[in-house]
């Protein structure tokens, strides 16, 4: 891995460099297209794209009740323990996050309030292809699921050979409510508009290729959406007692997921960034998805190389990773000088894919820098607020001239006249 030993401010300056790569306007124009299209022609359009780019003949699209059980019965005993286990921890964990509304009434008359509201319908988006992610299925579902969400609608690409089937699986676990074959711009498209099949939904969750991405982007405003998902990243705080193989085997669990993807290892030591930089290189050599973490590694990865601790979370809350783990003596005395990080995993044995799969804490997190103003997927983003405000006549009349003030200040004499109205002479 390239190893930098720049200083602090020039290290600073090339973080600050990086931009999110901008959509190509071919791919905006083709997504739009589709998004019209499907407006325009519903179901029909969706046949013709899933013919397009999918080579598969639907003639419908939602999977019935009993193909999720029959899923859930096919696979092997491990798989269903460890997703029920996955179940259960991100289950307890995203309980604590339920929010609750409140009525305050400290002033006489006065009675102002909180109503917290489930989202009611959600659109889930899965990938497809040769990559199966049952444990992305629960973490966006479950959370739903317990914010009161009354319509969990799942799309998913159709395949030759049928849907994964630990996917579906997941989904039967979670309690998706609905799940449809369609995928690619075409289902968010559905998702966002609806169609005679597929149910228009409120807000779309999940990541995709460049077109879902763009999709998303595009019907943003229309529906809500989750986050627009960017490459995965991997930072790594780590001094001498850290183990070489282990910090290389950690970057490269987040470089085998994309070319795109961000391993970071920064480090006061030139002794351990040079021990893991041969680490990669060895490991690297009998990864099965060698290519794709070999690119990553060498055009997105580097071990930065800094005098002090301060500095290295100076660096890496400026990276703002989405995954960030602490390989520190005592590494619970650091969680102050984190400011910016989707999940953080403290010591050795807090590997990142233990987050990813069955500790509980969501694995949803924000990319590309966003971990400055984003926070994982949790129960809150599958609720709404609504607010509540109760006066009596006589705590009006207390109020009344400081609200006619401020209304004629700003020019709104309407404003003024509607609580005067109320005045009893």
């Amino acid at each position: 891995m390239k190893i930098i030993t720049d200083s602090l401010e020039s290290q600073l300056k090339q973080v600050s460099q990086r931009t999110a790569g901008l959509t190509d306007p071919k791919i905006e124009a083709s997504v739009r297209e589709i998004i019209e299209n499907v407006q325009a022609k519903g179901d029909q359009a969706l046949r013709d794209y899933e013919k397009k780019f999918d080579n598969v003949d639907l003639t419908s699209f939602r999977l019935s009740d009993q193909e999720l059980t029959d899923a859930l019965d096919s696979i092997d005993d491990d798989l269903r323990e460890a997703l029920e286990v996955a179940k259960a921890n991100i289950t307890s964990f995203h309980k604590k996050e339920i929010e609750y509304g409140f009525v305050d009434s400290e002033k006489p008359g006065v009675m102002r309030g909180q109503k917290v509201i489930s989202i009611a319908t959600v659109g889930l988006y899965v990938p497809g292809g040769t990559a199966a992610y049952p444990s992305s299925v629960l973490m966006n579902a479950i959370p739903a699921k317990l914010a009161g969400v009354n319509r969990l609608v799942m799309v998913t690409p159709p395949q030759k050979d049928g849907i994964n089937k630990a996917v579906l699986a997941a989904a039967k676990l979670a309690g998706v409510d609905d799940v449809f074959q369609i995928g690619g711009a075409q289902a968010i498209a559905a998702l966002a508009y609806g169609t005679e099949s597929v149910p228009r939904v409120d807000k779309i969750f999940g990541p995709g290729n460049v077109f879902v991405a763009t999709a998303k982007k595009m019907v943003f405003g229309q529906v809500a959406i989750d986050m627009i998902a960017g490459p995965s990243e991997i930072g790594v705080i780590a001094d001498d007692s850290a183990k070489p193989a282990q910090v290389a085997a950690d970057l490269l669990s987040q470089a085998e997921h994309d070319k795109r993807s961000r391993p970071i290892l920064v480090t006061d030591s030139i002794n351990l960034a040079n021990a893991v930089s041969d680490e990669v290189e060895k490991q690297l050599q009998t990864l099965p998805r060698e290519e794709i973490a070999r690119a990553a590694v060498e055009d997105q990865g580097f071990i930065a190389v800094l005098p002090k601790v301060d500095d290295m979370f100076t660096l890496m809350n400026a990276i703002a990773p989405e995954h960030l783990e602490i390989q520190l003596p005592n590494p619970t005395d650091y969680l102050a000088q984190i400011k910016n990080a989707g999940s953080v995993f403290l010591g050795r044995y807090a590997s990142e894919p233990l987050g990813d799969y069955v500790a509980g804490p969501n694995h949803i997190l924000p990319t590309s820098g966003t971990a400055r103003f984003s926070s994982p997927v949790g129960v809150y983003d599958f609720v709404k607020r609504t607010q509540f405000i109760q006066y009596t006549s006589d705590a009006l009349a207390k109020e009344a001239d400081y609200i006619t003030k401020l209304a004629r200040v700003e020019g709104l004499e309407g404003h003024a006249r509607a609580i005067e109205a109320r005045e009893e002479k």
